[in-house]
């Protein structure tokens, strides 16, 4: 093998979702690094692998612990890097220790495979032709609600993890900040034994979650519809524009607004004269 940080997904649940060439590094590199060395034996095992040197690298130890590889692929050493499931570094650890290594000019080589987002998003039948993957959002309400704001707007699908314990105030936050009307589609448990998938509206999901407490329990992919498109410009690029033509030619306020907001010029154009119309005749409301 070659002396490089092998980053390889591992199964989220079902021990079969591994890929071959995953399971051809994990048995051919000199030192796999683990986020929990005694998951990661279960698995090698699990699929007939040899006894391997492990040593751990989670998020307590992370930045010691990458030193330690640094040296063994300094050395020409090959190291295999899995988290407990799914995709290193994909809200799990593994970025500092990716983020180092390539910083001391060595080679980092990536064994795609397995991650919750992916699966569940591929299950939810949500419409959105992009999304945002957030991952875990605070675990304090206050906090959490308003993370959500600045996601209000987005008119992509938002993806994010959540565990068990939290999912009923994450729910509740959801619904508070986006909205009732929205499509939610909760995924738990993805690839395991009581893997379900259910979707409905922001409004119904606290109700469904209530009725039977085991619809409470694992792991939790939370995927939430975006923003509909509303008509016309948003407030604040209309309050900008508003106050560039207090200053400016017409032309130039135009200008200038479509570069500061990113707004359609046509639309600022005719915008702008509306608001210039409106100045000229007394009529000051926005409305």
């Amino acid at each position: 093998m070659e002396g490089a940080l092998y980053v390889v997904a591992t199964p989220i649940g079902n021990l079969r979702d591994i890929t071959l060439r995953a399971l051809d590094v994990l048995a051919a590199v000199d030192v796999v690094a683990a986020e929990d060395t005694r998951n990661t034996s279960h698995l090698l095992s699990h699929h007939g692998i040899s006894a391997k040197k492990l040593i751990a690298v989670h998020q307590h130890n992370e930045r010691g612990a990458t030193q330690k590889v640094i040296m063994l692929l300094q050395a020409g050493q090959s190291v295999a890097f899995v988290s407990d499931a799914g995709t290193p570094a994909v809200s799990d650890p593994g970025a500092l220790l990716v983020q180092t290594v390539l910083a001391a000019g060595l080679r980092v080589i990536p064994i795609p495979g397995a991650n919750a987002a992916i699966a569940a998003l591929s299950a939810a039948g949500l419409s959105e032709a992009h999304f945002l993957f957030y991952g875990f959002l605070p675990n304090k309400s206050a906090a959490r609600r308003s993370e959500l704001q600045t996601l209000t707007s987005h008119p992509c699908a938002l993806v994010f993890y959540e565990a068990p314990h939290r999912i009923l105030e994450c729910v509740v936050d959801l619904c508070a900040v986006l909205g009732g009307e929205r499509r939610i589609v909760l995924a738990r448990e993805i690839t395991k034994l009581f893997e379900t998938i259910h979707a409905c509206t922001l409004h119904e999901a606290e109700a469904w979650l209530l009725s039977d407490s085991n619809q409470q329990r694992g792991e939790f992919v939370v995927m939430v519809s975006g923003a509909v498109a509303q008509p016309g410009l948003p407030p604040e690029t209309l309050a900008t524009l508003s106050k560039l033509l207090e200053e400016l030619p017409l032309k130039q306020a135009v200008q200038l607004a479509a570069k500061i907001t990113g707004a359609n010029r046509n639309e600022l154009y005719q915008q702008a004269l509306q608001i210039k119309s409106q100045a000229e005749s007394g009529d000051t409301d926005m409305a």
